[in-house]
């Protein structure tokens, strides 16, 4: 089973877009605007050559683009799929959405989730890691008093329903705070993977924790009206280290994938491409995904034949315009349905780990990069959304 790293995400060549496009950001027009004058000034004039004029570029390009968007992530039925990006049979489509963390589903495509959803298709939500590692003390403080008061009214006090876990989490974390109070000062309520821990979580502390994310992911999943049994926590081993550094990705981190796939046998698997997540674990959350469906494919698992992978970016960066080859709109109410949707997962609502001076919430920067797409599709003259979520397709 190959567990190397990936380096990269080899994107499709697509040159003439790719000069086109980079044409038309150099002269500020849109597509169809550019003239012979723009094509031979910029050293481009083997396309007017080719194709016969300026013109007839341009709407070469106008029509690439152009189909690339899609309100049918799924397909639509009884349609002509030949320029379409997905193909309209089978129908509905089973799908499968890989998530590294217990949010990374919504704020990367929370929008598609629901597209898919109303249109009929199968769902279903593989989170891959905990998360536990990116809850706050404060969290567990939290409901830990919540269970506190649970037992008092509901039990009579009874140590049955707590007993020794609660007493022990309580004084793990008064003396976490008061080592993180010596160490960090004021910077103390910084968000856990913005700082080196002084303590490393007792495992009842990270137990907790995972639950607190785990509870999040099923309120999203709720709002979006995905079944229960449709939701999948595969709590990866490789991220259960503790700490911010990663274990080394092992083939026990595979093979809950590898199982998931071949039980399911999806038509459609979305998964995250975000290599630029500035702690790894998209990175391997990714390989190990490729990596089962590189093991499936070696043992010519018939059900890959009828499969597309699509590719999606996160919080970190986004696909060049070039590259995408599937966008789905949103209008403004799907815009604010999707953000709801991120809003559940509260324990990552005060703060979140930042590049650089950036400090934007998930949801805050989800729905910027979310305008910027349809900003950038707009201003080659394409039709104007409110936002769009863009996808990359994966040739396995």
């Amino acid at each position: 089973m190959n567990l190397s790293l990936t380096s990269t995400i080899t994107m499709p060549e697509h040159k003439l877009r790719r000069e086109v496009v980079e044409l038309c950001h150099q002269t500020g027009k849109p597509l169809l605007k550019l003239s012979t004058k723009d094509y031979l000034e910029h050293g481009m004039r083997h396309w007017v050559e080719q194709f016969g004029s300026a013109g007839l570029v341009n709407i070469e390009v106008f029509n690439e683009l152009q189909r690339t968007i899609t309100g049918w992530p799924g397909g639509k039925p009884n349609a002509d799929d030949t320029f379409r990006p997905e193909r309209a049979l089978p129908f509905p489509k089973r799908v499968v959405v890989f998530s590294p963390h217990p949010d990374d589903d919504v704020i990367s495509m929370g929008g598609t989730i629901r597209r898919l959803l109303q249109q009929g298709h199968e769902v279903h939500i593989a989170y891959e890691t905990s998360g536990d590692i990116a809850v706050n003390d404060e969290e567990v403080t939290r409901f830990m008093h919540f269970i506190n008061g649970f037992n008092k009214l509901f039990a009579n006090d009874s140590d049955a329903v707590i007993g020794r876990t609660y007493q022990l989490v309580k004084q793990f974390i008064q003396e976490k705070e008061r080592a993180e109070l010596d160490a960090y000062g004021d910077n103390r309520y910084l968000h856990p993977t913005q700082k080196d821990s002084v303590m490393a979580d007792i495992p009842e502390v990270l137990t907790l924790k995972g639950l607190i994310r785990r509870g999040e992911a099923r309120l999203a999943c709720s709002y979006n009206h995905i079944p229960s049994e449709c939701i999948h926590f595969l709590d990866l081993p490789f991220y259960e280290s503790g700490t911010i550094e990663k274990l080394p990705m092992t083939e026990r981190d595979v093979y809950p994938i590898q199982e998931l796939i071949a039980r399911i046998r999806p038509h459609q698997i979305y998964v995250a491409a975000d290599l630029a997540d500035p702690h790894g674990t998209h990175r391997k959350c990714t390989d190990a995904v490729l990596a089962a469906i590189d093991e499936e494919k070696r043992l010519h698992a018939e059900w890959l034949d009828d499969c597309r992978v699509w590719m999606y970016r996160g919080a970190w960066a986004e696909w060049d315009i070039a590259d995408i080859e599937m966008c789905v709109p949103m209008s403004p109410e799907e815009l604010r349905e999707k953000r709801n949707a991120i809003l559940k997962h509260q324990s990552q609502m005060e703060s979140a780990p930042f590049l650089g001076n950036d400090e934007r919430l998930f949801w805050q920067r989800a729905e910027d990069r979310n305008r910027d797409t349809a900003r950038r599709y707009d201003e080659l003259g394409l039709a104007c959304y409110e936002a769009m979520e863009a996808f990359v397709e994966y040739h396995f």
